[in-house]
């Protein structure tokens, strides 16, 4: 009689069920192994537009019916051209002989065959490094790179480019030719088109080593001339799904809360660590929540989001789309870091609901994963809800293995350390039952006036402009416009 009295005390302090049959689920054998397995090994590398992307799509489906959602469903939404890569191949012809082991940038324009054209080492592309270089017009740019080792080295590379490309289009440059932040060979996929449109100059990425030795010929007085060929399969607007599969909640279906990853991937690797074994989690949160038999007040909407290596397209389309019920969205839980272990989440700047989640993260002790920060991070799925007032948490990961097979041909299945994976959907699937059964929310949607002071708070209005996204927020064509 006391432990019965005991527990209804604790369900009282906390105001919701406790969360301990869900871990309990979530670290049970599952079949979240079999699924991973079949998304990379068998389905591969997931662009949006190809067959592979097809059967991610059906694999979500199939998957979610599986682990016992109530319901599962895809939305469709466009991205303005379809891309894949040809043959791309660059060899210095003169006055040394060797190939470059080379890969086009996504997104990227083609470049029919050309010969004998100049290659100029630009430094590191600055403004300084431009005008040093002179005549740049029709030249192949090599830019250097460091060699990554931490995240900040990561969001650099992509923080860079645009200004970048913006001085070598000036210049009137034939292509840039970007030196590789890893060692040993290894090529990666990334692109600089943030919108899936066709951006403005060829671009590739060079071997870390073969563009060292390109850099060291021309130090030492000799000129570079390549041949090139870089002919991209490029395209007209294109139609891609994001995959939703719903529990229902008991007594508030029609608020929700949303557990998300990215189901497509670039296809140099079969998109392992990003993000398969985070879509293989949000399968395996659903299945967790649903085998713990219980019901939270709230519905859980556990969604694989398409388009996201293009620029989070598939999540911009659904957070649009389901614009008019967002005052009913109670939260957003995203997974996009591989498998490191989970430190706790970033809170998208909001300082408010640090009280609800810190309760949310205390059952996560036992993972060491409960520490929260108020930062704004940007490039994954939680965004397009940050900048709507949605409360927002996004898992804040070590690096483990992840750096270095980024979009890289090594992020296979071989690199998901699955007894990680399995803490993961524990925290995912006890965060998200938890903001679904609270009494109360853990925070209130954001009007436009306190999403803009966050933003300006974090200094986040300097990235946003500098990837062009502040004209859009000011606009009012991106984020919440009221």
């Amino acid at each position: 009689m006391l432990l019965v009295w005991l527990l209804f005390l604790t369900t009282l302090v906390v105001g919701q069920t406790s969360v301990d049959p869900v871990i309990a689920e979530a670290l049970k054998p599952s079949p979240i192994e079999t699924n991973l397995h079949r998304l990379t090994d068998e389905v591969g590398g997931r662009v949006p537009g190809t067959p592979a992307m097809q059967k991610a799509v059906d694999w979500g489906i199939e998957a979610f019916k599986a682990a016992g959602a109530d319901s599962v469903h895809t939305e469709e939404f466009t991205i303005p051209a379809s891309w894949a890569e040809g043959a791309t191949r660059i060899s210095i012809v003169a006055p040394e002989e060797f190939r470059l082991r080379v890969v086009s940038l996504a997104w990227a324009p083609a470049l029919a065959a050309q010969h004998h054209v100049p290659v100029i080492d630009i430094g590191e592309a600055t403004e300084q490094d431009f005008a040093k270089a002179g005549n740049v017009a029709g030249a192949i740019l090599l830019v250097h790179s460091s060699e990554m080792a931490t995240w900040d080295d990561l969001f650099a590379e992509y923080l860079k480019a645009p200004a970048m490309i913006d001085r070598a289009v000036k210049a009137k440059a034939l292509a840039i030719a970007f030196q590789s932040t890893r060692p040993h060979d290894l090529l990666y996929r990334h692109t600089n088109s943030l919108a899936g449109r066709i951006d403005r100059l060829p671009m590739v990425l060079v071997a870390r080593e073969d563009a060292s030795r390109m850099a060291r010929l021309i130090a030492s007085g000799q000129k570079l001339y390549a041949d090139l060929e870089i002919p991209n399969h490029i395209g007209g607007p294109i139609t891609a799904a994001n995959v939703v599969g719903e529990l229902r909640g008991s007594e508030k279906p029609d608020e929700f809360v949303v557990v998300g990853a990215h189901l497509d991937s670039w296809e140099l690797g079969t998109g392992a660590l990003d993000d398969g074994c985070n879509a293989a989690l949000v399968i395996d949160a659903l299945r967790a929540i649903k085998a713990s038999g219980l019901r939270p007040r709230r519905s859980i909407r556990f969604i694989l989001f398409s388009g996201e290596e293009q620029g989070m397209l598939g999540l911009h389309a659904y957070a649009v789309s389901h614009r008019s019920e967002l005052d009913k969205a109670a939260g957003v839980i995203v997974f996009d870091g591989g498998v490191g272990a989970v430190s706790g989440f970033s809170l998208g700047g909001r300082k408010d609901i640090l009280p609800a989640a810190t309760e949310l993260v205390a059952p996560l002790r036992q993972f060491n994963a409960t520490t929260l920060t108020t930062d704004i991070e940007w490039g994954c799925d939680h965004y397009d809800f940050m900048l709507e007032g949605v409360p927002t948490l996004l898992a804040n990961q070590v690096e483990g293995n992840y750096l270095i097979n980024y979009h890289a041909m090594s992020d296979t299945y071989d690199k998901v350390d699955f007894p990680q994976l399995k803490k993961h959907v524990a925290e995912a699937a006890a965060v998200a039952f938890q903001i679904a059964d609270r009494s109360e929310r853990i925070g209130p949607r954001l009007k436009r006036a306190q999403i803009e002071q966050t933003i300006r708070e974090t200094h986040h209005d300097d990235l946003m402009k500098t990837f062009g996204m502040w004209d859009l927020w000011q606009s009012g064509k991106l984020g919440r416009s009221e």
